[in-house]
């Protein structure tokens, strides 16, 4: 065969394997089929793999990933599809598109078809999370031994435009990955025209018939560009045969089908070399996180010095040389070796890289998978320790091998005796390893530290950090029914704007103050056994986390407490949660930044039917899967917990908390929390407001002093409670839940965020929004006597309920169902 050395031109696929086709050995035991063009066997091969999928593997000979193939080759595959893309989108079209590939064996590819194409920037999806990089999307792949995929682009704004979105893979086979992609961003940055690109098209008319449709669906163009197409034919039963032939296979495995053995002679360090390339500063390794036209322009300047560079490192008599990339890490080694196979004309250059897939290897010439060199994980993965593979390197003569690694790679287990390198060593004279740093998308700026009184709340500044931006000087309050009308017809969340702050009349206020006397003994102690509680299961230092703003009150006298008994000064932060929202991320991400995320407990004040604690759970989940950050636990300690939904809590009674009886003036001068796309950015803390002009009427620390007097008093009993409690079942019940969906029926209410239980949450509607009725435990007290006055002031009336298993529900009105907000912080509709 004729060497190819042109980058850019499809040069011929170089045949490893002496004219026999590398698939024919599955395909005789299996009777798997190839059907279609003629170039197909060319292109693809097949081999058997430890999947409950698919047992069948195609395996691409011009990839450049499990077959070591002319990188002049693999490139050139890339670029001609990148070129037919631009000569379908033409030149207008093709200047607004952004090209993606997939994780991990595409990434090389895309890159190409993008180069192909022109002036696209390029992104890929990626398997490894990046702490405090939110991801703008996401993906499963279905046949995929690991399916999670992340987009993380440094530039959120390259996938929100409206030019094609052209989206390349190594095959087309079901197109549940393609369909799986534009699902999740189309709802997100919808656009008129996809364009997939894939070496094979290899799909059945059934599923091509589903993209079809899939695409009329969305209301969009999908066009399809591949080298070649065909189908796999796969005879029934063909799964199972092929995983009994694959656990037999394995079982006998000789030397080269598991090329796994120790080096001989000298110590496997002495034939390793260490290539210094000269990356340029600030070039991205790939396209992890994008990868831009001016990029481009830069790496194709430096590509000759560095690929002379690795030249110079050779051996002298060096004339069949491997470059092998690293699992995500495909496009600047397959440049690397395209650009020395071009200026080293007496090498003969193969090029491939290791991956996380499992495959069977049977030295066989018509196998695609020859040789197996397995090796752990040395890049410390997000999904745990694993084993990876190089393929058809081991055996395959050559003289010296270049493994190209990110620097996130270049760790302890690469050069363990049980790693990449020394694997390699054992079937190669000379072994060389290029390092190129890991790139690391800029942060705009830090995130700041958190506001502090008296320059942002009327507390003390040791007593709470608030990890929040300060909006005082922003109108955000609205009449309770504008604001609830606001909601309704511009589907607009509750978290954009504020309520009217209550001011409360001269009898509230002696309503509050007599409330306070009469159960700040009663607090103290529901304050000690949830702090004890907490110490005790949690360990010697939490860092105390209280959800703004109910939470913070009892935040600070946790802290009061601990500080108090155990002379402990425990950090204390205030960070918001919004339902339908979330937990701001960028709070826990400083948190991550300062305190071990397993030392942070979350407080709030109570619950009511224990939305907010589901809320917890659920955003937390999805952090740790965007940001790669574990260890936040989602249990709430709660002062109080009449619905039986959490287990760390100080009382399960429902009773007045006099801190529920006011808005700011209780809670440090504090509005509530504040999430408006233009006023939070991506970099932000959510926002809240400083009220310094309620200074007059503020009881924030007249609250938290008057409890803290009453420590000495109650101290044996809570310690007391607190160690009964640690010995029982503390398991949350739901009963609360359980209440609302009854009173729900009973009341022919047709949404559980419509009904407020507790005393602290009829409260909060009877100053926020419009409220229907209020249901009363017949018999309760004093502990309603504000509420009995707020209901009288807005002429709502107070029903008198027995069994109920609260002291009250709040229920809001009818009227303005429409306006109210539902589990996703929006409207709710009738």
């Amino acid at each position: 065969m004729e060497k190819a050395v042109n980058e850019g031109v499809c040069g011929e696929v170089r045949d490893e394997a002496g004219g026999v086709w590398s698939g024919s050995w599955v395909a005789e035991r299996l009777g798997v089929e190839l059907v279609g063009e003629d170039r197909l066997t060319d292109l693809l091969g097949l081999a058997l793999r430890r999947n409950p999928k698919r047992a069948h593997l195609l395996v691409s000979n011009v990839l450049g990933k499990h077959v070591p193939q002319s990188p002049s080759v693999v490139y050139g595959h890339g670029v001609e599809l990148g070129r037919r893309v631009r000569a379908l989108l033409g030149e207008e079209e093709s200047a607004r598109a952004v090209v993606l590939g997939y994780a991990e064996t595409a990434t090389g590819l895309g890159h190409s078809v993008a180069d192909g194409l022109g002036l696209a920037p390029y992104l890929h999806s990626t398997r490894r999370p990046v702490a405090g990089l939110a991801p703008a999307g996401g993906f499963e792949e279905a046949h995929s031994h690991a399916t999670s995929h992340l987009l993380l682009p440094e530039d959120p704004a390259l996938l929100s435009g409206d030019g094609p979105l052209v989206l390349v893979d190594d095959e087309f086979s079901t197109g549940n990955t393609v369909l799986n992609t534009v699902r999740d961003l189309h709802g997100r940055y919808p656009r008129r025209r996809y364009v997939v690109v894939a070496l094979v098209d290899m799909r059945s008319a059934e599923d091509a018939g589903r993209l079809e449709g899939f695409a009329r669906e969305i209301g969009a163009r999908v066009d399809l560009v591949a080298a070649a197409s065909g189908t796999v034919r796969l005879p029934e039963g063909v799964l199972e045969r092929g995983q009994e032939l694959v656990a037999r296979y394995e079982s006998v495995l000789g030397a080269r089908g598991t090329a796994r053995t120790t080096p001989t002679g000298p110590h496997p360090d002495d034939n390793r070399t260490v290539i210094d390339l000269h990356w340029p500063a600030h070039l991205p390794d790939g396209a992890r996180h994008g990868f831009t036209p001016a990029h481009r322009e830069q790496l194709e300047a430096a590509l000759p010095g560095m690929a002379a560079r690795i030249a110079d490192a050779l051996p002298a008599d060096a004339r069949r040389v491997h470059i092998l990339g690293f699992e995500e890490l495909m496009y600047a080694p397959l440049r690397l070796a395209a650009t020395l196979e071009r200026t080293a004309p007496d090498i003969e250059v193969r090029y491939s890289t290791t991956t996380r897939s499992p495959v069977l290897a049977v030295d066989d010439p018509g196998y695609a998978i020859r040789t197996r060199l397995a090796f752990p994980a040395h890049d410390d993965p997000a999904d745990g320790p694993g084993e990876r593979y190089a393929y058809n390197v081991a055996g395959a003569g050559f003289d010296a091998v270049v493994a190209v690694v990110d620097s996130a790679g270049d760790t302890p287990a690469l050069h363990a005796p049980d790693g990449l390198l020394a694997r390699l060593a054992a079937h190669t004279p000379r072994v060389l390893l290029a390092v190129i740093p890991s790139y690391a998308p800029e942060r705009p700026s830090m995130l700041p530290e958190p506001l502090r009184g008296p320059d942002f709340s009327s507390y003390a500044p040791e007593e709470v950090g608030w990890l929040l931006q300060d909006l005082s000087d922003v109108t955000l309050e609205a009449p309770t029914e504008e604001r609830e009308e606001a909601i309704q017809s511009g589907g607009a969340h509750y978290a954009e704007s504020l309520p009217v702050e209550y001011q409360p009349s001269e009898q509230y206020q002696e309503l509050f103050h007599a409330a306070l006397a009469e159960s700040a003994a009663r607090i103290a102690q529901a304050v000690g056994v949830v702090t004890e509680t907490v110490l005790a299961e949690r360990g010697p230092r939490p860092v105390l986390v209280s959800l703004a703003r109910a939470g913070t009150p009892v935040g600070i006298l946790m802290r009061r407490w601990a500080r108090y008994r155990h002379g402990l000064d425990l950090p204390h932060y205030a960070v918001s949660i919004v339902r339908g929202r979330g937990i701001d991320a960028n709070a826990l991400r400083w948190l991550a930044a300062h305190h071990d995320p397993r030392d942070v407990v979350f407080v709030d004040g109570w619950t009511g039917k224990g939305a907010i604690t589901r809320e917890l759970a659920q955003a937390l989940e999805e952090f740790e899967k965007s940001d790669g950050i574990t260890g936040f636990s989602p249990e709430i300690a709660v002062l109080a917990d009449p619905g039986s939904c959490v287990r760390i809590y100080g009382t399960r009674e429902d009773f007045l908390i006099p801190s529920a009886c006011l808005n700011s003036t209780v809670s440090g001068l504090i509005s509530r929390t504040v999430l408006r796309a233009d006023l939070v950015g991506p970099h932000d803390f959510h926002g809240a407001k400083f009220y310094r002009e309620l200074t007059g009427t503020d009881v924030s620390v007249t609250f938290l002093d008057a409890v803290s007097a009453r420590f000495p008093e109650v101290e044996d009993a809570a310690c007391a409670q607190a160690k009964d409690l640690l010995a029982a079942d503390r398991s949350p019940t739901w009963e609360g839940w359980a209440a609302v969906e009854r009173i729900c029926e009973e009341y022919g209410i047709h949404d559980v965020n419509l009904v407020k239980p507790g005393v602290g949450e009829t409260t909060r509607v009877l100053l926020r929004r419009v409220p229907w009725k209020v249901l009363a435990r017949a018999g309760a007290g004093s502990d309603l006597d504000h509420v009995r006055l707020l209901a009288e002031q807005r002429g709502v009336p107070v029903e008198e309920v027995a069994e109920l298993p609260y002291t009250c529900v709040g229920l809001i009105h009818p009227k303005y169902t429409r306006g109210a907000t539902g589990a996703d912080g929006k409207a709710v509709s009738v």
